[in-house]
């Protein structure tokens, strides 16, 4: 994906005078996270030309330097490509569209697994790049006593030899300093292609030097280092069993998702709150005139409508975060395979999919690495049908109108029961393509298991306050074009008449939605609902934004601008007087939420990633379709039995 605060690098500054040092790795090797630290997120994401797998190209840290470019590459066990990212990690280091060649290669290895990743140095090697060796999971090793014979390996290997922690950067200006030695202007060779016999023989001669480098310097390295999986090795006896596995992740999840609700609830009144005073404040600066009507219940009500529900996003992205940090993530991507296999897909499918409940995008985006065609055409497809981040302030809105004053924990079961809802559908959704999709190509599920790390919180909290950013930053300008949009249309062309509820009829907003209205009555609500539905299809946290304009234009200065909107909430009529905001229409909205793409920026990323616009289109009508059919049935069901 690309980054919202990456930072555009001229090609034409690249020259052979300027190093790009290409970062090659392992997955999980710790790779991108020293990448990280190298680049300060002063880095740009490229999709090679002719493949749809990117690499990520980035200035050095102010505080470490200048003229150097890092580069990091898509996750490889060797030089010898069998997947599209690994052909991409080839060709992204030797045919690079922006520069040529890379000047030098930072092979990154597992301190912990070093005999089986040296196989990898060792192929960079014999190329002739201009090559260091980082060795990462250090402060593992210097947990069990182990310390390596950097000396030996820098003589076996020909090149500096460096380690790497990866939680606290220690040793990164070392890497840095290396990294300005690399000659220019060296002419590297093809990687070597090695026939069976070479391969048994390297993997014998990386056994060697892992072990000639363990036991230098430490007594016993094989039960030092056993003893780092050991574990490891106990907790996926309960973690990856059959049945108790499965148990502990339904409940890890239940836990994530429930969370979001209530331990956010104080940090979203504190915000409420702020706004609240903010509106008061900003309209008292102009009584009566337009243009701080415009500001206080245009620009700042709809702000805070988005806003408040910040807090819940912000525990998504850390509780997605600590799940990965920890090494739980892959053991769930392996729990998961089996079920998944059902409805053709694999394990691998697991994490774009979880991605998804953060943002459609770069989880559509991450389908790439999923090997089979067919399977990652059925995740790409599922994916908008998980509740992403933008559908939180939606649901949270409806759910704090029907839970108004009750306990939260009901609000939370709620809310997970609309998480289980968007994954139950999902599964629906994918088996009913698989029974349809032609099998073409066998899948294989192989995943890297990392080991269990305490996760640091100081690390979780700086990167989910980074996500969270990027994600108002990206919402905002689309918050504020769409909240002077619907403020202007809904104040004009009469914006002098004094009754607001005519002003709002005789709107423009009010003539597009008396035309709407026919289609949305089924669904149990009004043209003023049906407005923001629209308008959600720029980005659905609109729509929160649009019923803050539309039905909270008569802001009575209550101590809450949510309490303000809820009450406008459960007293809004249409026009036969009949309540538009009850049980049966809230949860019809859910519903069509739950199902509805409404993302367009998600459909053109479709349209790009599976090369094919029928498939993006034919999905936003299906999608819709299906919601409204669904959402009529509901509601008018519900309402046949009795229910409001």
């Amino acid at each position: 994906m690309r980054p919202s605060n990456a930072e555009a690098i001229d090609s034409t500054t690249i020259n052979r005078e300027q190093r790009v040092v290409a970062l090659v790795g392992a997955p999980n090797s710790g790779k991108t996270t020293l990448y990280n630290w190298l680049t300060g997120s002063r880095f740009k994401t490229v999709n090679y030309p002719g493949a749809t797998v990117e690499y990520s190209l980035g200035k050095l840290a102010p505080h470490l330097g200048q003229g150097v470019l890092a580069m990091d590459t898509p996750g490889t066990y060797s030089l010898h490509p069998k997947s599209a990212d690994e052909i991409v990690t080839i060709k992204s280091i030797y045919e690079n569209p922006e520069f040529g060649e890379a000047t030098g290669v930072i092979v990154v290895l597992d301190g912990t697994q070093l005999s089986r990743h040296l196989q990898l140095a060792l192929q960079v090697k014999e190329t002739g790049f201009p090559m260091i060796v980082v060795i990462t999971m250090s402060d593992l090793l210097r947990r069990e006593g182990i310390e390596l014979d950097l000396d030996y390996l820098r003589k076996t290997l020909g090149c500096p030899v460096l380690q790497f922690d990866g939680l606290l950067a220690g040793g990164l200006l070392e890497v840095v300093a290396e990294v300005q030695k690399l000659p220019l202007n060296v002419k590297p060779q093809r990687p070597q292609v090695w026939n069976f016999d070479l391969m048994d023989q390297k993997m014998k001669e990386c056994d060697r030097i892992a072990k000639e480098a363990l036991s230098h310097k430490t007594e016993k390295p094989e039960v030092r280092l056993n003893r780092i999986v050991a574990t490891t090795e106990k907790l996926d006896r309960v973690l990856l069993h059959p049945w108790f596995g499965l148990l502990i992740f339904i409940a890890v999840m239940s836990t994530l998702f429930s969370s979001i609700f209530w331990a956010a609830a104080p940090f979203m009144d504190w915000i409420d709150g702020g706004f609240s005073f903010l509106n008061e404040w900003v309209a008292g600066l102009g009584p009566g005139t337009l243009w701080a009507d415009f500001l206080a219940n245009g620009v700042v009500s709809s702000f805070a409508a988005f806003m408040v529900f910040v807090p819940q996003i912000f525990i998504l992205f850390l509780g997605i975060g600590l799940l990965e940090s920890s090494g739980y993530l892959a053991r769930a991507a392996t729990l998961i395979d089996r079920p998944f296999s059902a409805l053709g897909m694999s394990g691998r499918s697991f994490v774009p999919i979880l991605s998804g409940f953060a943002c459609a995008i770069p989880a559509i985006i991450a389908t790439r690495n999923i090997s089979s065609s067919r399977d990652r055409w059925i995740t790409s497809f599922i994916i908008p049908l998980m509740t992403c981040s933008a559908r939180l302030p939606v649901y949270a809105l409806l759910i704090a109108f029907l839970f108004h004053g009750e306990s939260p924990w009901l609000a939370g079961l709620t809310l997970a029961l609309l998480y289980l809802g968007s994954i139950i559908v999902g599964g629906i959704a994918a088996g009913i393509v698989n029974k349809f999709l032609p099998k073409k190509d066998s899948s294989y599920f192989m995943m890297e298991l990392p080991i269990y790390r305490r996760p640091k919180m100081r690390v979780l909290m700086h990167h989910a306050t980074t996500r969270t950013l990027n994600y108002v930053k990206r919402a905002g300008p689309i918050i504020f074009v769409f909240a002077v949009i619907i403020w202007f249309g809904t104040n004009f062309p009469n914006y002098q008449m004094e009754d607001a509820h005519q002003k709002l009829e005789q709107s423009y907003v009010g003539q597009l939605g008396k035309v709407i209205e026919p289609v949305v009555h089924p669904m149990g609500v009004d043209w003023r609902v049906g407005v923001g539905m629209i308008s959600a299809f720029a980005a659905r946290e609109v729509f929160v934004s649009s019923l803050a304009v539309t039905f909270n234009i008569t802001d009575e200065n209550e101590d809450s601008m949510q309490d303000s909107l809820l009450t406008q909430m459960s007293t809004a009529v249409n026009s036969a007087g009949e309540k538009i905001f009850t049980v049966s229409s809230s949860i019809g909205l859910m519903i069509f939420f739950m199902i509805a793409l409404q993302c367009m920026t998600t459909v053109a990323v479709q349209m790009r990633e599976s090369g094919s616009a029928k498939m993006a289109i034919g999905q936003l009508i299906v999608f819709n379709l299906a919601a409204y059919v669904l959402v009529v049935i509901v509601v008018q069901g519900l309402r046949a039995l009795g229910v409001p």
